[in-house]
């Protein structure tokens, strides 16, 4: 029955969110001219934006079918309040929309009423699930704790108001005593019990998802969820995170997106004493809004880090948003940071959709380049744009121009992630683009011959697949100097975006979903082309997943670089976990989720890794919320716990490089007291959907000595400074031999976590 649930055409829907952050208190800041300019630019398309074309501006549609009246029609009828429920449900209302739905269960189950099967299943289906959500709001969301909605639910994740879930189980169980092999069912029905303490005891043994599916393979010890202890649990919708030192003060900051046409970017500075205060208005930041992803860089070689927001992506038509480049403008006499939106000023201003994007300094000139992966759709064109850094004028002006045509890269496609990294060790950084829609491409950088050129090499390199992918990134897994490529899969389809495919992957059954893949670099072959073998399934990450948002870093400062994924997708039925995996010496990818406390079911986007409390490992910043204006939640903060081990954080100036060091290649060589260990890193923000701090986290594991450390900067020029010390923070500026060490205060955000249980 067509329009009951309506059918999602994901990349070609209309988002408008209303969840808005409410409004801030006032103060006296005086707004740069392009802030000003972009704010409006934003208002408009915001207030232009029409609910009838889309099934994101839920509230707004719910309003619109307030106005409608019934039909007479019985059937029709049904089907008009199943979509009314329907549209309540994702704004938030899940209260009235279970109303609606019980009065049609009510009328399903009298034996006179013309109701047909296939909407008495939807009712009870969509009611299910309505009730789940309903849980979460006044559990979740109204009590919050640090253990809510992380998998398998124990603790202080279980609910106080449990009548919501016990409805739930009850009409979850009914669907599954007439289709026991209906898994997103299943999967929920054990979610469900997980949150009123009744799992695993409570479930019959063939509905229940067993708890060893569940057991990690390694204990990396519990990373409990300060966020809402130090000030960074705001609530919002999907979005995109940038933890950076903004203000220049050493200590890492936090500013995050929500990807509502209305909703405020924000900004949290570090207070040095464990917590975050939001300086969001101050920074003179109001009206810069929405903004699916965040990234960084210093593109005007100042000193000062700047910020990319990245808008449009998944709305088709109606996605042809500016992006916004947000120039750090650095802080005054009183110490107070500001930014301006300089888009139109630099020459960035486009109106395409896309939510990716990746800062390189691809011509070795000193200056970061930029390109923009933009979403393309049969008959809408969109193609993806190349930067070129103009450098600094005479002026003092800094610039850009698109010259993606002349250098070959201006590909197509619904590109979803993009990744610099130079992947054959030449010295010139190479892209691989990573598309929702088609096989993915690897973008040879051959602009060493001469002008600007790239030559796509991705089915030669064996790195085409998954046709489905999301976020990817450039790291070295396995330590061998020869970088290693990630990319994670998501959906083949509409109904893969729910949790019968992942939770046919926990009970080990058949299932084509598509996959994440791990291309381990071989080197040059004999002719001295770059290979890469799919190891996926040998290392164990061929999972499924259903990631949207990633990165990796270092859990444990082993010197092994880990991954963590943020999945999820729009439909309510998507509650799957987040999920952690541990590098284990490159021989294999370990399943960590719940040993650490990273299974969140809420929906995941932007992951950074980094060191915000200054004790030498690395904590995990994570935006959660989903995609309907009601689907909100709090973003968390995983502070690590430590774990013993060695480490060193390098902050990096480029001189004759491009300021932030990005692309620099770094091989230390560690004394491990058995012999001498090499480890591997690039610097860069990690992944696609989450941007890490620029500051390299380096775990050196059990060393005795760090015996060398040997700089390739980006431009060709290779430094080695040698018996550098541990466990400290160090400036290296290119050229100068003589590190300086960063005196930082470490800081107790432990002290401030909110309600966290450890059993």
């Amino acid at each position: 029955m067509r329009g009951v649930v309506p059918v999602l055409l994901w990349p070609i829907a209309v988002l408008i969110s209303a969840c808005a952050m409410p409004p801030q208190e006032s103060h006296d800041v005086e707004q740069a001219a392009g802030t000003v300019l972009m704010a409006r630019r934003l208002a408009t398309i915001a207030e232009s934006s029409a609910p009838s074309r889309n099934v994101f501006m839920n509230q707004e549609r719910v309003a619109l079918q307030r106005q409608q009246s019934l039909p007479v029609d019985s059937r029709e009828r049904v089907q008009v309040e199943l979509r009314w429920a329907d549209e309540l449900l994702r704004a938030g209302d899940s209260a009235e929309a279970i109303q609606i739905l019980e009065r049609l269960r009510k009328e399903a189950e009298d034996a006179a009423a013309s109701i047909a099967p296939t909407s008495r299943h939807l009712i009870r289906s969509l009611l299910a699930v309505a009730y789940l959500r309903l849980g979460e709001q006044q559990n979740c969301l109204e009590q919050h704790s640090a253990e809510a909605c992380l998998l398998p639910i124990r603790g202080g994740g279980v609910h106080r108001r449990q009548e919501a879930s016990l409805e739930a189980m009850e009409i979850l169980g009914d669907i599954l005593r007439e289709t026991p092999d209906d898994l997103t069912s299943r999967w929920l029905y054990n979610v469900a019990a997980m949150t009123v303490g009744r799992y695993p005891d409570g479930v019959a043994d063939g509905w229940l998802v067993p708890p060893a599916a569940f057991e990690s393979q390694h204990d990396i010890s519990r990373f409990p969820d300060v966020a809402s202890g130090v000030g960074l649990a705001t609530v919002g919708l999907a979005g995109g995170s940038v933890v950076e030192d903004l203000d220049g003060d050493g200590y890492l900051d936090v500013m995050v997106s929500s990807w509502g046409l209305t909703d405020q970017l924000r900004l949290f500075l570090n207070r040095r004493d464990g917590t975050f205060e939001e300086q969001t208005a101050e920074a003179g930041l109001n009206g810069i809004v929405g903004g699916l992803n965040l990234v960084q860089a210093d593109y005007d070689n100042d000193g000062d880090v700047d910020v990319l927001v990245l808008r449009g992506a998944w709305l088709g038509p109606a996605g042809s948003h500016p992006n916004s480049l947000l120039e750090n403008l650095g802080t005054d006499a009183d110490g107070r940071i500001t930014f301006e939106d300089v888009t139109d000023k630099v020459g960035l201003v486009s109106f395409h959709p896309t939510q990716t994007a990746g800062w390189a300094d691809f011509d070795n000139d000193g200056w970061l380049d930029l390109f923009v992966g933009n979403e393309s759709l049969p008959g809408l064109a969109h193609p993806c744009e190349l930067y070129r850094n103009n450098g600094r004028a005479d002026d003092g002006s800094v610039t850009f121009t698109d010259i993606a045509r002349e250098a070959g890269i201006a590909a197509g496609g619904f590109v979803k992630g993009v990744a610099w990294g130079d992947f054959d060790n030449d010295g010139w950084p190479d892209l691989y683009v990573s598309r929702l829609i088609g096989r993915n491409l690897l973008f040879r950088n051959e602009t060493s011959s001469g002008s600007p050129s790239f030559r796509e090499v991705g089915l030669l390199a064996g790195v085409g697949e998954p046709v489905q992918s999301f976020p990817t990134w450039f790291f070295d897994y396995d330590n061998d100097g020869w970088l290693d490529l990630f990319v994670a899969g998501y959906a083949r389809s509409f109904l893969e975006m729910r949790a019968a495919s992942v939770a046919a992957d926990y009970l080990g059954l058949e299932t084509d979903a598509e996959r994440p893949r791990l291309y381990r670099n071989r080197g040059p072959g004999d002719d001295g082309s770059i290979s890469f073998d799919d190891v996926s399934a040998e290392l164990g990450l061929d999972r499924v997943v259903l990631a949207m948002g990633g990165n990796h870093g270092d859990l444990d400062n082993d010197g092994w670089l880990d991954i963590y994924l943020g999945t999820g997708a729009p439909d309510f039925r998507a509650l799957v976990p987040n999920r952690m995996f541990r590098n284990a010496a490159g021989r294999a990818f370990q399943d960590v989720t719940t040993a650490g406390g990273f299974g969140h079911l809420q929906k995941g986007h932007g992951v950074s890794f980094a060191d915000l409390d200054n004790d030498g490992d690395q904590d995990i910043f994570h935006v959660l919320g989903g995609a309907y204006s009601g689907d909100v939640y709090q973003n968390a903060l995983f502070l690590n716990p430590g774990h013993g081990n060695r480490w060193i954080t390098l902050r990096l100036e480029g001189t004759r490089s491009n300021r932030s060091a990005l692309g620099a290649r770094l091989a230390l060589e560690i004394d491990t007291g058995e012999g001498l260990r090499k480890i591997h890193v690039t610097v860069g923000s990690g992944g696609s959907f989450g941007a890490s701090s620029l500051q390299q986290e380096i775990g050196l594991g059990d060393a005795k000595a760090l015996r060398r450390l040997e700089i390739s900067w980006p431009g060709g020029d290779v430094q080695a400074l040698v018996d550098l010390p541990m466990n400290r923070v160090l400036h290296i500026r290119e050229g100068d031999n003589e590190p300086r060490e960063i005196q930082l205060e470490r800081l107790d955000l432990a002290h401030h976590r909110l309600g966290y249980d450890a059993n």
